[in-house]
């Protein structure tokens, strides 16, 4: 399947627990002021590549502890990233996404292919980034009004786990 990507960073360890493998896709609606990342706004930037090839160079790293799904808005490319989440669940890794939703408005939306990529993630990291609320001492969070969820509790209660 094709998706559209700002880049790769392998061995991450600032993007989730242990060694990483983050993938920023393209793409984000929300322009948050202050945002890490704002070269992966445009959705017609970065470069089209398959999912298949991202998932080829997952596979080849046998010391990777996870893959993260960053950006850019990775729900704006939900169905691929479910794909890609489907088959590294298959290889026994974990899986983070960041988002710049909320819990409660991934939720309402009640859009398949978020709910398919919400249902393979092991955390999620949900809300906007806020300049003004930004911490350097959070682990894995850019500002203090983020959550890091655990995704499967979450959904089993039926409330946000942290």
């Amino acid at each position: 399947m094709k998706i559209r990507i700002a880049g790769v960073v392998r061995d991450s360890i600032v993007d989730g627990p242990g060694l990483r493998y983050t993938l920023f896709v393209q793409g984000c609606p929300r322009r948050c002021p202050g945002c890490h990342n704002p070269q992966t706004h445009d959705p017609e930037g970065g470069v089209e590549t398959t999912t298949e090839r991202l998932l080829k160079d997952v596979a080849s790293d046998p010391l990777l502890d996870g893959v993260t799904f960053s950006g850019g808005e990775p729900f704006m490319q939900a169905a691929a990233l479910a794909e890609m989440a489907s088959e590294i669940r298959k290889i026994g890794l974990n899986i983070v996404v960041y988002t710049g939703y909320t819990w409660e408005e991934l939720r309402k939306a009640k859009r398949r292919d978020w709910d398919k990529l919400i249902s393979l993630a092991d955390v999620i990291v949900d809300g906007p980034f806020v300049h003004e609320l930004r911490d350097w001492r959070l682990n894995f969070k850019g500002s203090t009004n983020q959550r890091y969820i655990d995704a499967k509790k979450s959904l089993a209660k039926g409330r946000v786990v942290e």
